[in-house]
């Protein structure tokens, strides 16, 4: 098995917006990563992946987690998410002060 990197960068979050990551119309098996070691307590992020399921169907939520405060193990990672349609992930931060958050968009094959 390989691994691609679809894309990757740093967001900056500004509070109570969510900043969309990437978009990718292939057909793979995703893995979202997002390094949360800025965190500090009181904040909160979300991060999201939205995939469709038919072609000019509706793109829907299909995994969210939520994380607090500061992180024990900030290396975080999506589940293997498929999608044959398109993805798109992003990430929301809705509490504390705005962190910046390195991440990569997967995909395995």
């Amino acid at each position: 098995m390989s691994i691609t990197v679809i894309a990757s960068g740093t967001q900056s979050a500004t509070l109570t917006t969510e900043h969309d990551l990437a978009t990718d119309t292939a057909s793979h098996v995703y893995v979202l990563g997002v390094d949360t070691g800025a965190m500090a307590l009181a904040d909160i992020l979300e991060v999201r992946v939205y995939t469709k399921m038919l072609s000019g169907g509706t793109e829907r939520l299909a995994y969210s987690a939520t994380f607090s405060h500061v992180q024990g193990e900030p290396q975080k990672y999506s589940p293997p998410i498929v999608a044959n349609i398109s993805i798109r992930v992003s990430l929301l931060q809705s509490a504390g002060t705005g962190r910046s958050y390195p991440w990569a968009l997967l995909a395995l094959s």
